[in-house]
């Protein structure tokens, strides 16, 4: 597999994040911040943003 996906997970520093990354053997190569939403007073509201980055294996 040429390239894959990393989460920050939720008790997980980006630091954290990009060690594992390094150790599984992928170097990042581009960063994603996705909203999620959740529901209040019937209308979706952010309640945080998710860290996704893609990674290439490192040859």
């Amino acid at each position: 597999m040429k390239k894959k996906k990393f989460k920050v997970e939720k008790n997980e520093t980006v630091k954290d994040c990009l060690e594992r990354m390094r150790g599984e053997g992928y170097t990042p190569v581009r960063r994603h911040e996705v909203p999620v939403f959740k529901e209040e007073g019937g209308k979706p509201v952010v309640s945080h943003q998710e860290i996704q980055f893609e990674g290439r294996k490192m040859e």
